[in-house]
């Protein structure tokens, strides 16, 4: 490969990830809605970028499951189901128990002041950005985040992180659907609270049921929206 060559290969790449970061930050907050044609011509001008580096983005983003390719058909944005969320909500579970466990059997002081700060900063965040109406918070969901890395950051496994991040993104996908009637619903404030005081206690067995019941609990009032799974019926 040429100085030149290898160059604008690396231009390429570069404006791919860029790219797949953009697309999976809209696909996950719900802006590219389940089962859309993702046409390319569509892409292009929202996006502003070229087909080579949409098709590689593209490509990453089938490989993590939240585009589809069909064949000859090009792309669309990964369906729906309720099969499909309760079949990633016990794998998270699978996995973040494990997880959870190893963090725990190997807690350092460390770990446990940056739970500690997680769960604190949170805490101290509003969920929406309206008392009245709800209107999500990006630094809270942020946050969230962090605070459920942190959980299982200390597990020894760079690929079972890895994993567990996947299932979460996943999972916000879902969450992000039907967040309206979520929000009302639930004190999610005590519950990572009541999670990072059994984690700092050393408490395993109760840190890992009060997770479960965490992401189950999402999962049960997703599934118990008519709204979000009503093409699936149709």
């Amino acid at each position: 490969m040429t100085d030149a060559a290898a160059i604008a290969h690396g231009l390429t790449t570069t404006q791919a990830t860029t790219l797949c970061d953009r697309l999976r930050r809209d696909l996950l907050e719900g802006r590219l809605k389940p089962r859309r044609k993702l046409q390319m011509r569509f892409l292009m001008e929202q996006y502003q970028a070229g087909q080579t580096p949409i098709r590689e983005a593209l490509n990453r983003l089938a490989s993590e499951g939240l585009v589809e390719q069909r064949d000859q058909r090009g792309f669309v944005v990964a369906g729906i189901s309720m099969d499909e969320l309760r079949e990633l909500t016990r794998t998270r579970c699978w996995l973040e128990e494990r997880a959870l466990r190893e963090s725990l059997s190997a807690a350092s002081a460390e770990w446990e002041e940056g739970l500690l700060l997680a769960c604190h900063r949170l805490s101290k965040t509003p969920r929406s950005l309206e008392s009245d109406r709800f209107d999500s918070n990006p630094e809270w969901e942020r946050l969230h985040r962090r605070f459920h890395r942190q959980l299982v950051s200390g597990c020894g496994s760079r690929w079972l992180i890895a994993y567990c991040e996947q299932q979460a993104d996943l999972h916000y996908r879902y969450r992000q659907l039907s967040i309206r009637k979520i929000y009302p619903r639930r004190d999610v404030k005590d519950e990572h609270e009541a999670i990072t005081k059994a984690a700092v206690d050393g408490d395993a067995d109760r840190a890992v049921a009060l997770l479960m019941a965490h992401y189950q609990s999402t999962a049960d009032i997703i599934l118990a929206d008519p709204k979000i799974f009503a093409s699936e019926r149709d």
